[in-house]
């Protein structure tokens, strides 16, 4: 069972408890409630005991696995603190964060489970940079510690939104998208997903993805000219740089491409299609 199966199977038990608590009677709700919380105590228990039979190596290996970490979070159980695991989350993010940001802090989660984070700088004038840290930061940290309730992240784009508040719901998780890049180095590669024609660059083992066309003459971007960080439109000859978020670069004044959250996941990569739902 992969991590999409069990992503499936916790989200059709809530529609589950949603559905008895809506349909029947109060009392047999009541039941089930009680009869849920009895399996996960036996369950966390028996998942404890099992623990305490290995070393700390053994734990933290058991930990690296996506469902089991997700057990021991749900039981409590997980070898590191929220602190420590926000941070390693954010660790990892950094280097594709890095492209329309200039870092990110972590400040610290308050009583209420809002987790409090500050951008240092930003991607100015790009508008696709607020979706791309947005998505990013809330899918690394959500993941990493499902008991925050919310993020606020201090130091967005000041004329767009300069305090982002991202709600519990998580809607922006079911935009990310499996994808198997094949890009050789320093080069581009056009991708179909969700419907949304891509283009990801791979800038010496670093990929960056945007939407295939051109913002100034609406052309297909992936048979332009990539020169290091710069790629050239084959049409209209507009310049953009592929590693800060797609900056134009000439004419002056142009606008940026529009950029999309991309990152690792295990073996592979997944990019934020927002607004789509994943295939």
């Amino acid at each position: 069972m992969d991590r999409h199966d069990v992503q499936e199977l916790s989200e059709r038990i809530d529609v589950l408890l949603d559905e008895v608590q809506r349909r029947a009677d109060p009392a047999l709700a009541q039941q089930v409630e009680e009869l849920v919380r009895a399996v996960l105590t036996l369950h966390g228990a028996g998942l404890g005991q099992l623990l305490n039979l290995l070393d700390e190596p053994q734990v933290r290996q058991l930990a690296g696995d996506d469902l089991v970490a997700g057990l021991l979070l749900l039981h409590d159980l997980h070898p590191d603190d929220v602190a420590t695991r926000i941070q390693h989350a954010l660790d990892d993010v950094r280097p594709y964060l890095g492209s329309h940001a200039g870092g990110i802090d972590y400040l610290g989660i308050d009583d209420d489970g809002v987790v409090h984070l500050r951008l240092q700088g930003s991607c100015d004038g790009c508008p696709g940079s607020t979706a791309t840290v947005r998505l990013t930061v809330e899918n690394a940290v959500l993941d990493a510690a499902p008991e925050a309730i919310a993020v606020d992240v201090a130091g967005m784009v000041k004329e767009r939104q300069s305090l982002l508040t991202i709600e519990p719901f998580r809607p922006h998780r079911d935009g990310w998208h499996q994808l198997d890049l094949v890009t050789p180095p320093d080069q581009v590669q056009q991708l179909g997903v969700a419907g949304m024609d891509l283009l990801v660059a791979n800038l010496a083992g670093t990929f960056f993805a945007y939407r295939n066309n051109c913002p100034m003459c609406s052309s297909a971007l992936h048979h332009g000219r990539l020169d290091g960080d710069r790629l050239t439109c084959p049409r209209c000859t507009a310049e953009y740089d592929v590693r800060l978020a797609g900056r134009a670069l000439a004419p002056e004044g142009s606008p940026p491409l529009e950029a999309l959250p991309l990152l690792p996941d295990g073996a592979g990569w997944k990019v934020a299609i927002p607004g789509v739902q994943p295939a």
